[in-house]
């Protein structure tokens, strides 16, 4: 089968051919007809994420379920699933406990060796799911079953971007009617972040960002109001609110912005930080401030998902015109064009691309 490989940092993906193996106990293996195209990904060809190398990445992907190993219960072939990176156990502490995003096992698949080989070497599949490619194989768990129904090139979304960005706003922060919101960065999960505050139904809703054609989109999202991160980004939220905002969002993954969301958060507000950075990057925030300002600072991984929980729920929104799915496909691709979308979202051009596989 096709795919893209990332054989070192800091280069191009390869589209070539992988040897892909079966599906071993517990996994499935799925023909996927679409993948989205996440800022996630640049982070893991960049270096700002680690990936054993060579990798298939690779993570919002959807298809049709095609072969099951033994001991697997919940799907099988023909089923329609939404693929998730996290495979949650559902038996440990922090399953039992509500918690499933943070299980304990739940990225054991990501680390357990190869998936398949290329050019005869072994080659991992990137954070577990490499969805960048005509096939994959995945543990049952991260293989959510979906309405046959519902259009695959959509689904994929939902996979990463959507409930990263509006489980940040329903799940973590639960944001209430009528609070004010702050979204710093208006990719495609800040998008949908915008979108999961318009969904709670927050007044005054902004959206903050460096370029101005994100800003454009932001407004279709939900945003009520913009400001241009070039200019006094804190100062403009302060000028709108009198205050600050009830809540603030950090789309971005930057010390440098998670400290300007955390400014533009009032007295007693909530800063949730749902961007990826990286390991090196701290931040600094005042000690007095922490106590006496009282604002909740939380980290939120993977929008606080309970994937067998939310997807379907997305994927119903949607289907009541209450999350727009096609909105955030500003771009349909095919597999070899997989570079040049990572080029155009960097240049702020697009804010999620679909790569169409089936």
């Amino acid at each position: 089968m096709r795919a893209a490989v990332l054989y070192e940092v800091g280069r191009d993906l390869e589209v070539d051919e992988v040897e892909l193996s079966g599906p071993g106990p517990g996994q499935v293996r799925v023909a996927l007809a679409a993948s989205g195209v996440c800022h996630s990904d640049l982070s893991l060809m960049d270096g700002t994420l680690p990936s054993s190398l060579p990798s298939v990445l690779g993570h919002e992907g959807a298809g049709v379920v095609t072969e099951v190993g033994p001991q697997v219960e919940q799907v099988a072939p023909g089923d329609h699933v939404v693929i998730s990176w996290i495979g949650p156990c559902r038996r440990c502490h922090f399953c039992l406990s509500g918690q499933p995003v943070l299980c304990e096992h739940g990225m054991d698949h990501v680390f357990s060796g190869p998936y398949g080989t290329w050019r005869g070497r072994p080659v991992s599949a990137g954070l577990g799911t490499a969805t960048f490619a005509e096939e994959t194989v995945v543990p049952e768990a991260c293989a959510v079953r979906i309405d046959p129904e519902f259009p695959l090139g959509l689904a994929c979304l939902v996979g990463c971007g959507v409930v990263t960005g509006v489980g940040a706003v329903l799940n973590a922060a639960r944001v209430r009617p009528g609070s004010s919101v702050a979204v710093v960065g208006c990719g495609g999960v800040g998008l949908a972040a915008l979108q999961g505050a318009r969904l709670s139904g927050a007044s005054p809703i902004i959206a903050v960002d460096r370029v101005p054609a994100k800003l454009e989109m932001a407004r279709r999202h939900g945003a009520t109001d913009t400001v241009l991160a070039e200019d006094d980004p804190v100062a403009a939220v302060m000028e709108l609110t009198g205050r600050g905002v009830d809540y603030a969002f950090e789309v971005v993954g930057s010390s440098r912005t998670i400290a300007q969301a955390y400014a533009m958060a009032r007295r007693g507000g909530t800063v949730t930080v749902v961007g990826a950075g990286r390991f090196d990057d701290p931040v600094s925030l005042g000690a007095l401030g922490l106590m006496l300002d009282a604002k909740v600072v939380q980290g939120c991984v993977y929008g606080s998902t309970d994937p067998q929980r939310d997807f379907p729920r997305m994927l119903e929104l949607a289907r009541a015109g209450l999350l727009d799915l096609e909105a955030l496909v500003t771009r349909r691709i095919r597999l070899e064009e997989v570079n040049s979308a990572f080029r155009a979202m960097q240049a702020g051009e697009v804010a999620r691309s679909v790569i169409e596989l089936g």
